[in-house]
């Protein structure tokens, strides 16, 4: 491991001085990878430091404890029995990061949200949902934008599709992907009855031109009038946009701009993530194929969360975690979830890992 961090060292050193070089600065996309791989490679190495500091501290230490002075000794060997607990944590942490990489770390998240079973109740939950993840952007400094949305008369939502802007919202957010389930009394239910519906979330990296190659003809434009809830006539031009990749048959419209230049930009970026995540999942079918030993993916049609309103309760049914914090989690204090999340895949990565 101490080997493999030394290249990680020298490696840092080479990308710092990358980012000094004028000729970087001219290439943005060149120049925002080279960012991303020195924040990446800063945390291992300012682990590193610690880490080392801290054996040479533990060697000092373990030599005073065969001091001829009884104090000194005592001194020595209590402050030696808490370094290297705190060793052994710095240790583990460095396995963790150097595990090999997410390659769409540091990007920005593209979020769908869609109601599942349940009918306006899901619906409305798909708008809950979406309220606590901009909650927990806004803590995070992530920037939102709506790129697509199909609300619902009573102040729910269909679908609704959405980007966050931000250096860490993928690595956040990447295991909130499955389908998550609500448990709760709806504002319409009258004999106080507890209703069970679903929404699906899907968390793909947006992305960039060079990850996915489209063909001008491989698309087809279709434009019309944009429509509001229950089919209401929104716009007087034909300013909404729908785009067919022929070759995979997926369709994306986009309809809340009034520009159909923006529209068409909105779908297009939907189109270029669904892409991406459609290559996603086929390298990891090709990897489940070749691993007896499954890491759990967070894949979309698994059930993944409960949200259980009347006992305040939200359990993560992948780790089993369960709070009785809901209320909390839903204006966006999501901090001690998605840790608890990473940290157990984390875990299982390097079982997995180290079980090669």
């Amino acid at each position: 491991m101490f080997d493999k961090l030394e290249e990680v060292v020298s490696r840092f050193e080479e990308v710092e001085s990358l980012l000094s070089d004028p000729s970087l600065a001219a290439d943005p996309r060149r120049y925002a990878e080279v960012g991303r791989e020195h924040a990446a490679l800063r945390e291992i190495v300012d682990v590193y430091k610690q880490e080392k500091a801290l054996r040479a501290s533990i060697e000092e230490n373990r030599e005073l404890a065969e001091d001829d002075d009884p104090e000194m000794r005592e001194m020595a060997r209590e402050e030696l029995a808490e370094q290297q607990e705190e060793h052994e944590k710095l240790t583990h942490r460095l396995k963790i990061l150097l595990l090999p990489k997410d390659p769409y770390e540091g990007r920005n998240v593209l979020l769908e949200i869609r109601a599942g079973a349940g009918g306006d109740e899901a619906a409305l939950f798909a708008a809950n949902l979406l309220r606590m993840y901009t909650a927990y952007g806004e803590q995070r400094r992530w920037k939102l934008e709506i790129l697509s949305s199909h609300p619902t008369n009573i102040g729910g939502f269909k679908e609704v599709i959405a980007t966050f802007h931000g250096g860490d919202a993928y690595s956040k957010l990447k295991y909130e992907s499955g389908v998550h389930r609500v448990q709760r009394v709806p504002d319409t239910e009258s004999q106080g009855r507890i209703h069970t519906s679903t929404c699906t979330v899907a968390i793909m990296p947006e992305a960039e031109d060079v990850d996915i190659d489209i063909a001008a003809a491989d698309l087809k434009f279709d434009v019309y009038r944009s429509s509001g809830p229950g089919g209401q006539s929104v716009n007087t031009t034909d300013s909404a946009v729908r785009v067919t990749h022929l070759p995979t048959n997926l369709v994306v419209t986009c309809q809340d701009e009034k520009s159909q230049h923006k529209n068409k930009a909105k779908a297009l970026k939907i189109l270029r993530s669904r892409l991406l995540e459609q290559e996603q999942q086929r390298q990891e079918a090709e990897e489940r194929s070749q691993r007896l030993a499954q890491v759990g993916t967070g894949d979309r049609s698994e059930r993944i969360r409960t949200y259980n309103f009347p006992q305040n309760r939200i359990t993560d049914h992948r780790i089993g975690l369960t709070l009785y914090n809901l209320d909390k989690v839903m204006e966006g204090h999501m901090e001690e979830v998605t840790s608890a999340v990473t940290t157990h895949f984390e875990a299982e990565a390097l079982r997995a890992v180290e079980q090669k």
